[in-house]
């Protein structure tokens, strides 16, 4: 059966009552107002279809974790209804449903029971579960011993031992080690391929942007956008920017994307430009050819700091590689209004081929969310060809010297 996510209307709210008997009374139909009403949730709706991959992005406190447990069925919602189609597989709260006193084994028994696994399928799936955690003789250990990236092995492990159609991921993943992440991207993404639909919170804009087809930004518990991924993401980082005095706006280029812009404006960008080795602006560069990132500034009013920095991203809007002026050393400091200052970044251009943007900050610090006095997403974007080069594949050009020789039988290998 194929997975299908419909969320029409939802809303959820937590009451205080007045007295014990107003909170019976509304079990019988009686609607009595209540001491206190706090709605975490308001007016959400959308769908996700069969094989879809959906990020939901927000800050903490946005409702989040909230709408991923009514779309499970672990809370009900206050107004709206949910409709899933297919087997759920959900990762919520880290360790939600374990009990600490039993072994994992004995967790992972209990767990799958509940998932409607029959004992025969149980005692199958077991060794699959115990290989794919990867915690050893942990696994017949009791729970409480466990640190937290291993009961994220384990809760995973058991989520995913069979390709649900539906497969919902919480913030869980972020608390595991590297290696243990990077197995459970690998596995989503084999199931997102055989069709399984994807609900996924994350903080981590690369991981969204690399698995989900769309992102939904959730602002004091409603939906704000829905929409691509790198655009929702340019624009909720906007939001979180500093927002007194400050502007934000999006507009479509010619080919349809979103750039955003936000800012102050105490110091403002003019102009962006890629250069060539000869100072011409060029829109196409060589792998490995020289260019330098020319950007002028206006500065409106009195500055005591003035940070700049670039990222560069490619065509998924993902950050390939970025830095500012507090990491080199260069801030610029007390700058009076009317200063127009130039920054130069030289370098070798060691991308691969492809389409690349970048994007441009001035702040007062090394992070915008200070005081942002512009950031322009989609500042400048260029191509990138091989023009000459041995061909290879991938985003960085790393050109190697690969040695080739005999290594008969006997020969001592360094």
């Amino acid at each position: 059966m194929s997975g299908r996510v419909i969320v029409q209307g939802v809303g959820k709210a937590y009451t205080q009552w007045r007295s014990e008997w107003q909170r019976f009374a509304r079990w019988f139909g009686a609607n009595p107002r209540p001491l206190v009403e706090h709605w975490v949730l308001r007016d959400v709706s959308f769908e996700v279809a069969p094989g879809e991959a959906v990020g939901i992005i927000g800050q903490n406190g946005a409702g989040k974790s909230t709408l991923l447990k009514l779309i499970t069925g672990t809370a009900r919602p206050t107004e709206g209804h949910v409709a899933l189609t297919g087997r759920v597989a959900a990762i919520l709260e880290l360790g939600m449903g374990f009990n600490p006193e039993l072994t994992g084994r004995e967790n992972v028994r209990h767990a799958a029971g509940l998932l409607g696994y029959t004992q025969e399928e149980t005692e199958r799936i077991l060794p699959e579960v115990e290989r794919f955690a990867e915690i050893g003789e942990y696994f017949d250990e009791p729970v409480r011993s466990y640190s937290s990236g291993m009961q994220v092995r384990v809760a995973f492990s058991i989520a995913t031992a069979t390709r649900p159609d539906v497969l919902i991921v919480d913030e869980a993943l972020s608390v595991g080690d590297a290696y243990f992440v990077h197995k459970c991207f690998q596995r989503i993404r084999q199931f997102r391929t055989a069709g399984t639909t994807l609900l996924f919170v994350s903080h981590d804009p690369t991981a969204v942007q690399a698995l989900c087809d769309r992102a939904i930004l959730l602002v004091g518990g409603r939906k704000l956008l829905d929409g691509d991924p790198r655009e929702v993401f340019d624009y909720y980082n906007a939001l979180i920017a500093e927002k007194e005095n400050s502007k934000l706006l999006v507009e479509k280029t010619a080919d349809g994307a979103a750039k955003t812009e936000s800012g102050t404006r105490e110091a403002e960008v003019e102009r962006v430009s890629l250069l060539d080795k000869t100072g011409a602006p060029v829109e196409y560069i060589g792998v490995g050819e020289p260019v330098e990132l020319e950007v002028l500034v206006r500065v409106n009013e009195p500055v005591e700091r003035l940070v700049f920095g670039y990222m560069i991203r490619d065509r998924l809007g993902q950050p390939v590689f970025g830095t500012n002026t507090h990491h080199t050393e260069q801030v610029c400091e007390n700058l009076p209004a009317g200063a127009l200052m130039r920054f130069r970044a030289a370098f070798q251009m060691s991308l691969g081929p492809g389409s690349y943007s970048i994007s441009v900050a001035l702040s007062s610090t090394e992070t915008h969310l200070v005081r942002n006095y512009h950031w322009r997403d989609l500042a400048l974007v260029f191509q990138v060809a091989n023009v000459g080069l041995d061909a290879f594949i991938g985003t960085a050009w790393l050109p190697p010297v690969i040695v080739v020789e005999s290594a008969e039988a006997g020969t001592a290998l360094n």
